[in-house]
């Protein structure tokens, strides 16, 4: 982890493990928060798109007919 030749602060060894430890912590939630926080921005450019388009479009139909999938039809034996 560190060298144990460079000691400036005068801590234990235990000390230093756990400051590396939490260091280390603190960077994964920090790239959590990173991570978190760009899905968010991107959530929230969509819904702002979304909520820029006017309400025709909403009620508009489908641009093709065949864009969706539907069931089957159910064949009766007489």
């Amino acid at each position: 982890m560190s060298d144990d030749k460079i000691n400036i602060l005068g801590h234990t060894e235990r000390s230093r493990l756990t400051a590396d430890i939490t260091y280390l912590m603190l960077k994964g939630a920090g790239y959590a928060a990173a991570l978190c926080l760009a899905v968010w921005l991107v959530i929230a450019v969509i819904a702002g798109i979304g909520r820029a388009l006017p309400a025709e479009s909403r009620d508009a139909d489908d641009p093709s007919p065949w864009s969706y999938l539907s069931a089957p039809v159910e064949v009766q034996i007489v």
